[in-house]
């Protein structure tokens, strides 16, 4: 009896500790190697509300209860005809999810969320992605302000949305033809799905954390820059041939040696440039990491640049690990460059790298 009553206690221990690690997202578990691993290991960790624990108490009491749901629909069938419309229904201080709905169809509208608008998703229909395109270029507007969508406000989640800078491409000659597509700003946001398209500066990773996974971004120059501290996850990075300038992927602006940074992990390279590199110092002290990344034929045997600025090579933090492709190989990299080992490149391997644990969670599901 006393040894079924132990074999008993075991095995009730046992099943509450695979229970813990079933509702706790853990930001030190490793993201494996093998992609077809990914999905399960973030479907792990990245726990619904009613299975997670730890996180921010304002995200909890945001998402407890259903959340309001409107449609915007180009035909007049929804509750609003344009993107802008909807999110300007939100009052200020708004403390509950809303999800707007956007249905099929391309929006030409410049689509601003404000930073007192947290908790908002804008969620694209999955079998009809709609298009937001706006032709907003840095002479107009400055850069970072020439976005077609810039969110502001923390929380914010964008699932099946494609985010357009529909302005001509820079040719070299035209000043402040730079037009970015996405600028996040606002803390702890998430994009499922989406496609950002553009040129030179497409998306603005701005600043907070954020979180990238089954995306699409192409550009020709510098089209992922920023300050925001991401992780990237199976996301395709198209690089585009330009003429007129270095193809250039990042270009990331940590400005101290703290702080962000950009971590890319079971993505994918291609496009029909030559020679573009992974990044350039921009800012002095710039981190980049690419990890378990497929390099397509498309990047340079140098890899990146400082810029023209070699008193930057001590300073910047660019790190690949164990990534494939035919750009993979490592021969002929420039120095500066890091060959991470497996204990440097595991704090950009998990959700720890942008505090995952106290904010994410798996895209919605809304019943329209």
């Amino acid at each position: 009896m006393a040894q079924k009553l132990t074999c008993a206690l075991v095995l009730l221990v046992v099943a509450l500790i695979a229970t813990n690690n079933i509702v706790n997202a853990d930001d030190n578990v490793q993201i494996p190697y093998q992609k077809g691993q990914l999905n399960s290991w973030f479907n792990g960790n990245v726990r619904p509300l009613s299975a997670s624990k730890g996180l921010d108490p304002a995200l909890v009491a945001a998402e407890t209860g259903p959340a309001k749901v409107v449609k915007v629909a180009k035909d007049g069938s929804g509750d609003f005809k344009t993107v802008q419309e909807a999110i300007n229904s939100v009052p200020s201080g708004n403390s509950k999810r809303v999800i707007i709905y956007v249905g099929g169809g391309e929006y030409h509208e410049k689509v601003t969320i404000d930073r007192s608008k947290p908790f908002i998703t804008l969620y694209g229909s999955p079998t009809n992605m709609p298009t937001i395109s706006y032709a907003g270029t840095a002479a107009q507007y400055g850069t970072v302000d020439s976005a077609t969508l810039i969110v502001g406000s923390d929380y914010f989640v964008g699932v099946n949305l494609i985010i357009k800078n529909s302005a001509p491409r820079p040719d070299g000659i035209r000043k402040g033809a730079q037009a970015v597509a996405l600028r996040a700003s606002g803390n702890k946001a998430t994009f499922y799905k989406c496609k950002l398209l553009g040129f030179q500066d497409t998306l603005c990773d701005d600043r907070g954390f954020h979180l990238f996974k089954d995306c699409y971004i192409e550009g020709t120059v510098d089209f992922i820059f920023g300050s925001g501290t991401s992780l990237y996850l199976n996301t395709e990075l198209h690089v585009i041939s330009d003429p007129t300038m270095e193809s250039v992927i990042t270009a990331q602006a940590r400005q101290s040696a703290d702080g962000t940074g950009f971590s890319f992990v079971h993505c994918t390279i291609t496009g029909n440039a030559k020679d573009a590199v992974l990044g350039r110092a921009w800012m002095p002290n710039a981190k980049v990491i690419f990890a378990y990344t497929n390099l397509g034929g498309v990047i340079s045997p140098q890899g990146w640049s400082d810029n023209m600025h070699p008193e930057r090579d001590n300073t910047v933090f660019f790190g690949e690990y164990q990534n494939t492709g035919a750009s993979a190989n490592d021969d002929g990299r420039v120095d500066f460059v890091k060959t991470l080992n497996d204990a440097q490149a595991k704090p950009y391997l998990t959700l720890g790298f942008i505090q995952g644990s106290k904010w994410l969670l798996p895209p919605p599901n809304p019943q329209v």
